[in-house]
């Protein structure tokens, strides 16, 4: 296995297609996650919500792609999200990673999910194996 060059500052972007209606119905039925918030407007408005929005782990799996797609999975030694806001239907969101620091074979990786409008939706970290 070669050595992964990583150094801080390093980043790597993930553009997120727009999460449609049709998104989170495709990923309520995969995932078995049928919570009303996430696919039925009436049963939010019912509960003064303005709209669905998409499903917390549906922004975890968008997150961890842009870590798979930036690092070998084989080097991933771990992953953590914290959810900071709902992320809404029919967003753009952008996935980013940046190195933080690198030392002792292992790369310490700040990740974020953000709007368009700078809202943070999902904060996260990830460890890698440099060696």
């Amino acid at each position: 296995m070669s050595t992964l060059q990583l150094s801080p500052g390093d980043t790597h972007d993930l553009a997120i297609p727009k999460i449609t209606r049709t998104t989170l119905a495709l990923y309520a039925g995969a995932s078995g996650d049928h919570n009303p918030a996430h696919i039925d407007i009436d049963a939010c408005d019912a509960v003064g919500i303005p709209d669905v929005f998409t499903h917390g782990m549906l922004s975890m799996a968008y997150l961890g792609r842009l870590l798979t797609g930036w690092v070998p999975q084989d080097r991933i030694r771990g992953y953590r999200v914290r959810f900071a806001a709902i992320t809404p239907v029919n967003s753009t969101p952008v996935c980013r990673g940046t190195v933080t620091k690198v030392e002792g074979g292992l790369a310490h990786l700040d990740l974020t999910m953000s709007l368009p409008d700078g809202t943070v939706t999902l904060r996260g970290s990830a460890v890698v194996s440099t060696d």
